[in-house]
């Protein structure tokens, strides 16, 4: 004989309402993220390695995010520490249950076109154009670019006043030749 008093009854209320806010509230969190890093994809991200799944990479993008390298767009004799700060192309990005999985690659070949409109100014105003890339993540790139602007040598743009744009971008690859 159960007898349930007005006051159990509105105890259980509470906690119901209570767990259906929670759950709203962390659905409307996990789609803020989700178009947060929808509108990202394809621009680079910097996040920490934080731990390692088998042979996928968990990075840590801050705000509570975590980001995915999985094998397949790791280069190949890359290695990873935790602790290690990574820039990563965001490639996709997933809503999975309550959760929302961000796919990285460093082995991307728009890894370098960013890296480039990042380093150099021309890219990023349209002067210079990026016709094509072919790359072998880890051993080398090669890269097609053209110049709207007849006064503006683009390779020499591209690569900077003694080489200086294209080390950074060469030391974030890991001395991948371009």
């Amino acid at each position: 004989n159960y007898e349930i008093s007005l006051e159990d009854e509105g105890r259980i209320l509470a906690q119901a309402v209570k767990q259906s806010i929670n759950v709203k509230v962390r659905e409307a969190e996990r789609d803020r993220l989700y178009d947060e890093y929808e509108m990202r994809i394809g621009d680079i991200v910097n996040g920490t390695v934080q731990r390692f799944e088998g042979d996928t990479v968990i990075v840590n993008l801050g705000n509570s995010m975590e980001g995915i390298l999985p094998r397949a767009e790791k280069v190949r004799g890359e290695a990873y520490n935790i602790g290690d700060r990574i820039r990563a192309m965001v490639l996709e990005v997933k809503k999975v249950g309550t959760r929302v999985k961000v796919i990285l690659s460093r082995g991307h070949r728009d890894l370098v076109r960013c890296l480039f409109e990042l380093e150099v100014p021309e890219i990023a105003d349209g002067v210079i154009d990026i016709r094509r890339i072919e790359r072998e993540p880890g051993y080398r790139t090669k890269l097609a670019v053209h110049s709207t602007d007849e006064k503006v040598d683009c390779v020499g743009a591209c690569v900077g006043v003694r080489g200086t744009r294209i080390k950074s971008i060469i030391d974030e690859l890991g001395g991948e030749r371009i």
